[in-house]
């Protein structure tokens, strides 16, 4: 049985620790369940174990990002026989440090993000990359201390262009919340006979179909791509695809599909094509797993789009 982790990140002064308090002072959380907690960093507010429901709580803190690794945690688990692990990750390290350093027996049971709302959008426009790839990951974001004044339509475009599943909460200072409601319809019709995909909503495709692969099965869509041959596939099969920049130009990525062709198509790596067919969720030699694969109906040369790379915005 793997152990259950539940990590709280962000940056400084976002309401972590807070709501790590909370959790322990209440019993529903914490009836006694063997607890360890890591802690990250230090900000004005400490924990107060005093007022912690169970007593089966430690907490160990690692202060730096070069000392979070599988044989740490590894050490540190070994002290008690945890029931579960909370995790309060330092908002400045980056959050491949975190997965990497799991050890194989921990599983990630929910992962949250915390923020003040005043200051969210000032971290997304200067620390960008560290701001993705928390919201990336993580299937909860609470915006703490929320103005009455608060540009929601702005921090949901931000949120929403790096991940459309996470949810998105409000935290006022009178202790009431909010849920973000704001419509946010996909640019394309996925109940269409054929699913047009315009070149500046490749970026928009691309995620929405690797998050919800399934309601895509059997549909038809037409979408213009940069070619790959590779020599793991069959002489019938390439990929087709876009670069992708989800968040900055380092960060620039290949999202391509796998298409089979009904007979081996005259096609070099990097020529443009346009292809309309069928989406089927199979098993390629390319795929780690399942995947979406293209079986072409009809193809043609194109010429590339004006932006080349696809992005969110």
């Amino acid at each position: 049985m793997k152990l259950p982790v539940y990590i709280f990140t962000g940056f400084l002064e976002g309401g972590k620790t807070s709501i790590i308090q909370e959790s322990l002072n209440d019993q529903k959380f914490n009836s006694g369940e063997k607890t360890l907690i890591i802690m990250c960093e230090e900000g004005e507010i400490e924990l107060d174990p005093s007022k912690f429901w169970g007593k089966n709580v430690y907490i160990e803190l690692i202060e730096a990002e070069t000392d979070f690794t599988r044989d740490t945690l590894s050490a540190l688990a070994s002290k008690h026989r945890y029931d579960r692990v909370i995790i309060e990750f330092n908002g400045m390290w980056q959050m491949q440090t975190l997965y990497n350093a799991l050890p194989y027996d921990w599983e990630i049971y929910q992962n949250m993000m915390f923020a003040d709302a005043s200051t969210f959008l000032f971290y997304n426009k200067n620390m960008r990359q560290l701001t993705f790839e928390k919201i990336a990951g993580a299937e909860m974001i609470v915006l703490n201390r929320t103005p009455d004044d608060i540009n929601k339509d702005e921090i949901h475009q931000v949120i929403r262009g790096i991940s459309r599943r996470i949810a998105i909460v409000y935290d006022y200072p009178d202790g009431h919340i909010e849920y973000d409601d704001i419509e946010d319809p996909l640019p394309f019709d996925k109940d269409a006979d054929v699913i047009e995909i315009a070149d500046d909503d490749y970026a928009l495709w691309y995620r929405d179909l690797s998050e919800d692969m399934m309601s895509y099965e059997g549909k038809t869509v037409k979408f213009k791509g940069i070619a790959a041959t590779d020599p793991r596939l069959p002489a019938n099969q390439i990929i087709l695809g876009r670069h992708i920049m989800t968040c900055c130009a380092d960060d620039i990525q290949y999202g391509g599909l796998v298409c089979v062709f009904k007979t081996k198509p005259v096609v070099k790596t990097r020529d443009w094509l346009t292809v309309s067919g069928k989406i089927k969720i199979d098993t390629t030699k390319l795929y780690r797993n399942k995947g979406p694969v293209i079986y072409v109906e009809s193809t043609e040369f194109a010429v590339k789009p004006k932006q080349e790379v696809a992005t969110f915005y």
